[in-house]
Order: C-alpha cells, then sequence, then structure tokens
C-alpha cells in the first residue's frame, strides 16, 4: 500500500519520536489551534512517540492516543495496571488537565515478582554522570542450554552400567528401557518448551517456570527440595569422581590415607576447583563445561574406534571379538542375574541417567533468548543422548560376549569337544567360569567393557571424569541460581540473606557458599547410597509438576495461555506426570512417599501463610473456571428450603467503620453462605468513582485480615436510598444473590435531618418489595467507630456529632480509607462477637411468625465455638389460660424442626397495660413529630403535612395506640427477662407502608430495644419459610 504524502515538517517537528505533551494537546483543545497551524510553529518537543515515527505521520492528525510500543506492555502485572507513557482512560475521554505528570515515561523501574522493585541487569536504569553497566555474559541454545544438558545428562551410568544392563536385559529390552526413559523425559522437555515459550522468561529456571504456572505453594516446595537435591546431587557426582580416582590409585598403590578418607579428601578439593570456577563467573563455567564436552566426545570416538580394530588376544579373553552377527544375536534377548536381574529394576538403575534435561532452564537468566533457547536446546540434548545410549548398548552388544575368563590359557582351537557357548566358535572356552559363575570378565561382570573395548583405555577414564566433573559443575550452578530466585519471592523465612546477587549477573555468591557447605557435607558422609535414591525422587517429583503445570495451564483455557511452542499436547503432559509419578514408587518407594511428605509439608506452609504475591497462575484460572461452572450450574438448580442459606447483603458503609456488624454476620455466615459487605458513595460522580477505584482493595484487605469471608462491593449514587436500591437488585450472581439485608440501626435518628430520616425506613420499605428478609443490629454503644479511626462520615447519613449511628455512606478522612494500605493496616477494633460468650444465653422472641428466619439466625450462631456454651430461650407469646398447651406446640414445633434449643417459655402479660411512666416517656418521645392537627378529616391532613411526611397526625397516633404501647410492654418484658442475656433476636415489627410515618415507626424501635445491654438483633423474614420439617 502506497503511503500517504506528509508534507515536510520543521525540523523541530522532525525530531520528535514519542507521544505529544499534554501543553500541546491543551494548546491544541483549548486554544483551538494545533501545534501545526502557521502561526503557532510548535514543535512536540519532549514528546514521545514510539521508534522514529514522526508526530501526525500515522493517524494525520493530532491525537493524546499513542501506537502501540513494547514497553507499554513491560513489567505488567495485574489487570488495570498502569502503563508506561500510555494514557488513561479519563486521558481520553475527560476533559484534559494541564496536570499531567502521569502521561510522561516514567523511568524504567523493573518489579520483581511480588511488586517490589528489583534492578535486573538488562533493564536498570542507568544514573547520569555514571559510566554504564557493563553487558552481562548471555549464551545461546548451543552454549547455555544444549551442551549443559548433554553434560548432566551423561554420567557414569554411561560409562560404568549401560554395558552391564545390555547384558542383563538384551539389546532390545535396553532399548525398551531406554525409549520409556526417553519418553517421560520428552514429554517434560515439551513441557518445559510450552511453559517458557509462555512470557518471557527470568531467572530462577524450573522453580521460576512451576510457580509462575502453578502459583507459589507447589512452585515455593518445589523450588526449595529442588535447589537442595542439585546441591546434594554436587556431593554425589563428586563423590563418584573421588571415588573413580581412588579405584586408580589403589591399583598402583598409592593410597593417601585409607579409601574413605582418601574420597573425602579428593572429593572436598574436587568440589572446592569447582566453586572457584563457578565464582569466577558464568563465561569461565561454560569453558570449563565446553572442555567437559570435548573429553566426553573425545572418549565416544575412542570407544567407536576401538570396536572395529581387530582385537587383541588379552582383549578376547576378556571377551571382545569385534562385531560379530552371533554375539549381537546373542545378546539381543534377555539373560536375567542376580537380584536386581528384573526388567524394573534396571529401569531404576538406567532412568536416572535420563534425568538432567532442566540444567539448561535452571540458568534461564544467563540465557540471550530463554524462550528460543530452552525448547530447542533441551529437545535436541534429548535427541542426542538418546542416539547415543542406543548406538552404545548397539554397539558393545554386538561386540563383547557376556562371560569370559580373561585368561589367555582358554584358548583351544575351534570345534573342541566338551565346549560350551557362543565363545567356543572363536577359540575360546569359557565354559568352566561360566558355569560355576565366577567369570571376572565379559558383559555380565566386568563393568569397564566400555574402558576395554576401546583403543585407548584412559581415553575412558577421562571420558568417566568430564561426565562427573561436568554434572556437578551445572548442579553447583543450578542450585544457587534456583534458591536465588526462591529467596528474592520471600515465601519462606529466614532465607532471603542469600537472594543479593552480585556483578553484571547479578551471581548469587551466597548462594554457592551455601550450596558449597550442603555438598562438603554430604561429601565428608562418604556415602550417598541412602540419599541417592531421594535426590533421584525429588528431580522426578519436579518433573511430574512440570508436565502437571502444562497439562493445568492448557485445560483450564485461560487466554493468558498462549506459548508459541506449539507441538506439545496436554494429555500427553498429564500422561508424562502420572507416569513420573509411578516412576518415583518403582524406584524407591520410601524415598517417594519421603518426597511427597516434605512437598505437602511446605506446601501447607505456604497455603497457612499466604504470601502477597499474585503471578497469574493456572491455579488462579482454574479456580475462576470451577466458580464460573459451579454458579452457571447452580443456575438450573430449583430452590428447596432444605437447602435455604441466609445470604446477607450488609449496609456496612467502609467495612472498618462498623467491625461489629460485619463480624456479626460474618459468625453465622463463614463457611455456610453468601456475605456482602455494600458501601454507597455519595456525592459528584467523577470524584466518588476515583474514591471507589482507589479505596476498595483497602476494603477488601481489612476484611482479609479480619479473616471475614465476604465479598465488598460499592455503588456511587445521589443519595442513600437510591444507592442501596442499585444493591438490593443488582448485588450477586445467579443463585448467589442476598436474600437478607442486614443493616445497624440508626441511633441518632431524632437529630438528623428529616430526609435521612424518611430514606432509612424508606430502605427498610424497599427491602419487603424486593423479597428481602431484614436483619437490623442495636447495640448500646452504637456500631460506627470512625470517629476513633479519626474519619468523616457521609452527613447525609449521620450526623457529624452522633457518628455511632449507623448507615453506609461514608468518606474517608485523608490517609485513611483514601490509601489501601492504610486501610488495610488499620488497626483491628474488637468487638463482642470475637470473644468467648461463656454460660450465657441467646434469648429468641419469636412473635411473629415470619417463616423461621427470626429462629434461624441465632441458631446459627449457636453453632460457633465461641457461642457453643450459650443457652438458647425461645419466648412466644400466649394466653394465660392456655399456657401449657401453648408450649408443648411450640415445643413440639421446634422438635420437628430439629432446633436444639434449651427452653421454651410462654409470655402470657404480652398484652398487659405498660407502667404509665413508660407511656408518658414513649409520648414524650413522639411529640417533636406530631403534627397536633386536631382529629381533622384526611384531605386536610394531607395539606398540613405537604412537604413533611415524617409528621404523625392525631388519627394516626389513635389508630396505631395498641401497636405503640405493645412496644412499650415488650420493653418492660426484655428488660425484666433478657437484661443479663448475651445476645436478643426479636421479631421486627412491621409498619405499613403510607399508613405509618417514619418517625412513628422508628419510634416503636427506638422503644422496644432501648435500655438493653445486650446486642438487639431485630428480624424478620419475608414470610416464606426457610425452615422445614419434612425430609423431601
Amino acid at each position: 500500500m502506497a503511503e500517504l504524502p506528509v508534507p515536510e515538517l520543521p525540523p523541530t517537528l522532525s525530531r520528535c519520536s514519542g507521544r505529544f505533551t499534554i501543553s500541546t494537546l491543551l494548546g491544541m483543545e483549548e486554544g483551538g489551534r494545533g501545534p501545526y497551524t502557521p502561526a503557532e510553529g510548535a514543535g512536540c518537543d519532549g514528546t514521545h512517540l514510539s521508534s522514529s515515527t514522526l508526530c501526525t505521520r500515522t493517524f494525520g492528525y493530532n491525537t493524546v492516543d499513542v501506537v502501540p510500543a513494547y514497553e507499554h506492555y513491560a513489567n505488567s502485572n495485574g489487570v488495570g495496571d498502569g502503563r508506561r507513557g500510555r494514557p488513561s482512560l479519563a486521558d481520553l475521554h475527560s476533559i484534559l488537565k494541564p496536570d499531567t505528570g502521569h502521561l510522561r515515561p516514567p523511568l524504567s523501574e523493573p518489579q520483581r515478582s511480588n511488586g517490589v522493585p528489583e534492578a535486573g541487569p538488562e533493564e536498570a536504569p542507568e544514573e547520569p554522570g555514571r559510566a554504564p553497566t557493563p553487558e552481562p555474559v548471555r549464551f545461546g541454545w548451543v552454549k547455555g542450554v544444549m551442551i549443559r544438558c548433554m553434560l548432566n545428562i551423561w554420567g557414569v551410568i554411561l560409562y560404568l552400567r549401560l554395558p552391564w544392563i545390555t547384558a542383563q536385559a538384551g539389546i532390545a529390552l535396553t532399548w525398551l528401557i531406554i525409549l520409556m526413559s526417553v519418553t517421560v523425559t520428552t514429554i517434560t522437555g515439551l513441557s518445559i518448551s510450552a511453559i517458557s515459550t509462555n512470557g518471557k522468561v527470568k531467572s530462577g529456571g524450573t522453580y521460576f517456570l512451576i510457580s509462575r504456572s502453578l502459583g507459589p505453594e507447589l512452585g515455593g516446595s518445589i523450588g526449595l527440595i529442588f535447589a537442595f537435591a542439585n546441591a546434594v546431587a554436587v556431593a554425589m557426582h563428586t563423590v563418584g569422581f573421588a571415588e573413580t580416582v581412588r579405584d586408580l590409585l589403589q591399583e598402583h598403590n598409592s593410597l593417601i590415607v585409607d579409601p574413605t578418607n582418601d574420597i573425602r579428601i579428593i572429593g572436598v578439593v574436587t568440589v572446592t576447583v569447582l566453586l572457584g570456577i563457578s565464582l569466577a563467573g558464568m563465561e569461565w563455567e561454560a569453558k570449563a563445561q565446553i572442555l567437559f564436552f570435548l573429553v566426553i566426545l573425545v572418549s565416544f570416538i575412542n570407544y567407536l574406534v576401538g570396536t572395529v580394530i581387530p582385537a587383541t588376544a588379552e582383549k578376547q579373553a576378556k571377551g571382545f571379538f569385534s562385531y560379530r552377527a552371533e554375539i549381537f544375536a546373542q545378546n539381543f534377548v534377555p539373560n536375567w542375574r542376580g537380584p536386581e536381574g528384573s526388567f524394573f529394576g534396571l529401569f531404576s538403575i538406567f532412568f536416572p541417567s535420563a534425568t538432567g534435561i532442566l540444567a539448561g532452564a535452571n540458568i534461564s537468566g544467563d540465557l540471550k533468548d530463554p524462550a528460543v533457547a530452552i525448547p530447542k536446546g533441551t529437545l535436541m540434548a534429548i535427541f542426542w543422548t538418546t542416539v547415543s545410549y542406543l548406538v552404545l548398548s548397539a554397539t558393545i552388544g554386538a561386540c563383547v560376549v557376556r562371560d569370559a575368563s580373561g585368561s589367555l590359557n582358554d584358548s583351544v582351537a575351534v570345534g573342541s569337544p566338551g565346549c560350551e557357548g557362543l565363545a567356543c566358535g572363536f577359540g575360546w572356552n569359557f565354559t568352566a567360569c561360566a558355569q560355576r559363575q565366577s567369570c571376572r570378565y565379559g558383559l555380565s561382570n566386568y563393568y569397564q567393557s566400555m574402558s576395554m573395548v576401546s583403543g585407548f583405555g584412559p581415553l575412558i577414564t577421562a571420558g568417566i571424569f568430564g561426565a562427573t566433573l561436568s554434572s556437578a559443575l551445572a548442579c553447583l550452578v543450578s542450585a544457587p541460581k534456583v534458591f536465588q530466585c526462591l529467596c528474592k519471592d520471600q515465601l519462606y523465612p529466614l532465607i532471603g540473606f542469600f537472594g543479593k546477587g552480585y556483578g553484571r549477573n547479578s551471581e548469587p555468591i551466597r548462594g554457592y557458599m551455601l550450596t558449597y557447605v550442603i555438598a562438603v557435607g554430604f561429601i565428608l558422609i562418604a556415602e550417598l547410597n541412602a540419599i541417592a535414591p531421594i535426590i533421584s525422587n525429588f528431580f522426578l517429583c519436579s518433573y511430574a509438576l512440570i508436565n502437571f503445570s502444562c497439562f493445568h495451564a492448557s485445560i483450564t483455557n485461560s487466554p493468558g495461555w498462549r506459548p508459541s511452542f506449539r507441538y506439545y499436547s496436554k494429555w500427553a503432559a498429564l500422561f508424562g506426570a502420572a507416569v513420573s509419578v509411578v516412576i518415583m514408587f518403582l524406584l524407591t518407594w520410601w524415598a517417594a512417599l519421603i518426597a511427597f511428605g516434605i512437598v505437602i509439608f511446605l506446601l501447607g506452609y505456604v497455603l497457612y501463610k499466604k504470601p502477597d504475591v499474585n503471578w497469574g497462575s493456572s491455579m488462579q484460572a482454574s479456580s475462576y473456571n470451577m466458580a464460573l461452572n459451579y454458579s452457571v450450574g447452580l443456575s438450573e438448580v430449583e430452590e428447596h428450603i432444605k437447602n435455604y442459606r441466609p445470604q446477607c447483603l450488609v449496609l456496612t458503609g467502609p467495612p472498618s467503620f462498623r467491625p461489629a456488624l460485619v463480624d456479626f454476620v460474618g459468625t453465622f455466615t463463614k463457611n455456610l453462605s453468601l456475605m456482602l459487605c455494600g458501601n454507597v458513595l455519595i456525592g459528584p460522580q467523577k470524584q466518588k468513582m476515583l474514591e471507589s477505584r482507589l479505596t476498595a482493595d483497602g476494603h477488601i484487605k481489612w476484611l482479609r485480615k479480619r479473616k471475614i469471608k465476604a465479598f465488598y462491593t460499592d455503588v456511587v449514587a445521589e443519595d442513600l436510598r437510591s444507592g442501596v436500591q442499585m444493591l438490593i437488585q443488582a448485588a450477586g450472581l445467579g443463585k448467589m444473590r442476598p436474600n437478607i439485608l442486614a443493616l445497624g440501626y440508626k441511633r441518632n435518628w431524632r437529630t438528623v435531618s428529616p430526609q435521612s430520616l424518611e430514606d432509612y425506613v424508606g430502605i427498610l420499605h424497599d427491602a419487603f418489595d424486593f423479597k428481602y428478609g431484614v436483619c437490623l443490629m442495636r447495640m448500646k454503644e452504637g456500631l460506627n467507630v470512625s470517629r476513633v479511626m479519626h474519619a468523616h462520615v457521609n452527613p447525609t447519613f449521620e450526623a457529624a456529632e452522633h457518628p455511632e449511628g449507623n448507615g453506609t455512606g461514608g468518606r474517608a478522612a485523608p490517609g485513611t480509607a483514601a490509601d489501601p494500605a492504610a486501610l488495610a493496616g488499620e488497626q483491628q477494633a474488637s468487638t463482642i462477637f470475637q470473644n468467648e460468650q461463656g454460660k450465657k444465653t441467646i434469648d429468641i422472641y419469636w412473635l411473629f411468625d415470619d417463616g423461621g428466619l427470626t429462629l434461624l439466625i441465632p441458631y446459627l450462631l449457636g453453632r460457633k465455638k465461641r457461642w457453643a456454651k450459650c443457652k438458647i430461650r425461645v419466648f412466644v407469646g400466649g394466653q394465660i389460660n392456655r399456657m401449657d398447651e401453648e408450649r408443648k406446640a411450640i415445643v413440639s414445633l421446634l422438635s420437628k424442626f430439629r432446633l436444639d434449643f434449651h427452653e421454651v417459655h410462654i409470655l402470657p402479660d404480652i398484652n398487659q397495660k405498660p407502667r404509665p411512666e413508660h407511656i408518658r416517656r414513649f409520648e414524650d418521645l413522639i411529640a417533636p413529630f406530631r403534627l397536633n392537627d386536631g382529629f381533622k378529616d384526611e384531605a386536610t391532613v394531607n395539606e398540613m403535612r405537604q412537604g413533611c411526611p415524617w409528621k404523625i397526625s392525631d388519627e394516626e397516633v389513635n389508630k396505631n395506640r395498641a401497636k405503640s404501647l405493645r412496644q412499650v410492654r415488650l420493653n418492660e418484658i426484655l428488660l425484666d427477662y433478657s437484661r443479663d442475656a448475651a445476645l436478643i433476636a426479636i421479631t421486627l415489627p412491621i409498619g405499613r407502608k403510607g399508613r405509618c410515618p417514619s418517625s412513628l415507626y422508628m419510634a416503636w424501635l427506638e422503644t422496644l430495644s432501648q435500655d438493653l445491654r445486650p446486642p438487639v438483633i431485630l428480624t424478620r423474614g419475608n414470610q416464606e419459610n426457610v425452615l422445614t420439617f419434612y425430609c423431601q
């Protein structure tokens, strides 16, 4: 497509390489003239559009929008994180303001995995006037991954055990053993390739891959044991080298002290030299690995050359006859011998030689492009080592017989009588030692068969040295690198000291020293046969979790799972994980149990501590999938009374303002039902929306810190009632919707503005209109602790002089609710619902049948540990001449409900006239709200009450007199019976909408619950059953 012609720009404009400054945009949008108008001729110095793109070339007009660029997405951890230099949504669709600091591209600030800045070597900002930091050493896929993995896969088993395995299992089954082992490692290699290409891989290797895929719980446990296993593996490989050197010294009668101490001396010296190579830097370590690689290649070539050289008499006496079809045919089938002579016994011996594929991934932070190097290098290493194993087993199985005496005197003429065995056809009689099973040579008896076959034996010894030392060096580098990443994530205590890096490669020198100490400690034991199976199981445990990570990330269908490596299968990964676990138990069942025990212990610790990290793991994606599927499935299930749960919308405002209300509802909903804390932000939408964004996380963290299992939601509204209406209608999802509105009692109803009083009572009417139950809580000392927290409460709901009243509108003080960290760190106020209640009583006044909600909530409360010792007493109204019958009826009903209540009391005097002084107190309470209309007709009353609907007419006082007196009398009963109760639950009286003024209704609630020391819970169901005594 042809490029549109672009007018030549002034030099000042041609210099711009980025976005427009806000001053330029303000000049364009507010002044009505763009920067390119002839009169202005303004430039765009200091702007930042990507690369060398001119300011207007992309779109042809001036815009605050920016073109896509890499830096906008770098270090983006969570949804909604600020991006470098990208304008916010408000910048694009709201009125631009001169304060535009957030549009300036900030300095590069790399984020650690848990959000703490970490100046990485590749991204650390340079200070002006300071010499630039030298580039760290980075490796490609050959030098960094393939050679490293091949060296770690090759080991002493290749030289000393593979010929013996070939003799036992035969060439065919040996190939099967090799291919089975390689199948597991190849599947794991494919899984590693998929995970490592799903985003930018940093240092930490296997731990980084697993922890960022499955989360910190499994990742942390594997990271710790994997680093430890590598540290002990250093000792294992070093001891293997030391034993070989010791054997050479024994052959020449040159022991230093004695066989055991020689291993210790040689081992400590060797690991010290390897530490020196590691501390010299990754570049020197890589050079040493290349040297070892060349030595091993020379030893292979030496062996292959030796197989085609005609055998000397000495080699023939030891069973080597060059390539013979007869020998290949005999060695093709198995010949089991000894206690380890079984397929799985040999498999368990060989499998550790196929491991080591994680050596390249473990130095992921030192690779030029881990996403390319890890897949390519790991899979190529698996391929070439597999070829080497197959070739070696086939060639040595075609050259060497199973049994040979090694004596030159056993040569005979071909076809001599009395000679049995394949060697007879080649002029050798090994019959005697074969029958006695005392042959010292041959594939089945001589571990050094490769050295014997080779053209020059010492080169095979050099190969053994190269294999052991390279593996030890790889593990010595891997352990600190993995451990460093684990330390920086701070998942476990007391290990952060080892996370510090030094030099341009951020070398974990402290980690190297720790690994060295661990390795020396195990070298001094000089007996690692009991430790080796545990290490193999630790590596297998890592393979299982890598494969499971790949499967789990695929099965969750997360949009974030987009690996550029496509040649993997989630089902193959699951198969690889299962096979790895099976192999763990086949190798050593007790070691597998130990490995699982350690993983479970470390997993439990991280689950208990709940570290504050968010890596976007597949576990999070799985949790979302499960929640979504269950919620959708739940919507298809018809409701049943047996499954009724009190799901509460709690009007807390900021939850930290009303901790008692939060604790009360949280106590009976915990692990049982939905609790949703609602907050209405009253004020200008733009201002309150910003407050909502700033404070929501802080409120959630406060709930989490208080161990309240609840959701938090807020809405912005013009007034309280409309905001609560929004919450009532929109809160919840599917069947997970609130059915109870819980709120605090408005203690300051007599002093607040009349409209605030109307709104409060209107909220109760709205709840009933939407078929909600209502749970209203009153405490003598009040619910709102915002004054203690130095916060201001929204005056629409509560007057400043009475902050202890309750509501949902809230305005945070500076540095309190506006700061999420301050909210989460607020001192947790103690409430009665956090204390042990002892042997008190929970008194239920079930005055009206509301469907059973008045009974259910105290019953659920009594099931909790803190309230378990309380006796639950039920009080019901009745007639004095039918007390026994009515009590039996209620007891029978409660027993059918299976509610284990302790006492049932009938209140025969509930309709008695209250004391005169209490009646006068009620009349004084409503006096300021009386209309004093003199019993005029309804039209006249409505005209007098115009603009003040809360006023009480004389007719309304007269009509509701009996109900008013009942509230006065009930308060007297409550004071008589429940003065010392732990909690009082009463059926909430209902005022008829449009017939009972809000002030009269609040006077009823005030009279009913005044002067009571215990918390009072006024409950009213929606008149539908929440209890049943039927089983279907």
